[in-house]
């Protein structure tokens, strides 16, 4: 029965493992470290450095800040409350929006200039 099986199944010969080199596991726990390294300086650091910024424009809003949500609206502020900011983007035409979509504060007389 055996050499009917050896025709569709090939026989395993036990034989001794192949020796890995000893360097091996530590060249990956380096590799591992400097993947971890580069992804905190190209893609961790940068977002939060973002993040602080755009926390710091967001707290320092002011009544009459000429601002630039992050849809593309530009207006003036005319009210502030604690998580809303209610933006005039034409005369007697103002809209509210969330004080975290305000991506810019613009330059004083941006607006008058178009």
């Amino acid at each position: 029965m055996s050499t009917v099986l050896d025709l569709f199944i090939s026989s395993a010969w036990a034989q001794e493992p192949a020796a890995a080199p000893p360097q091996a596991g530590m060249f990956n726990i380096v590799f591992l470290l400097v993947l971890l390294v580069l992804f905190y300086f190209l893609l961790i650091r940068p977002q939060q450095k973002r993040a602080k910024e755009h926390n710091k424009l967001v707290e320092g809003l002011q009544k009459g800040d000429e601002v630039m949500t992050e849809g593309g609206i530009m207006g003036r502020i005319t009210e502030l409350a604690e998580s809303v900011v209610a933006v005039e983007v034409s005369e007697n035409v103002e809209i509210k929006v969330r004080r975290q979509s305000v991506a810019s504060v613009l330059p004083k007389g941006t607006l008058e200039k178009l």
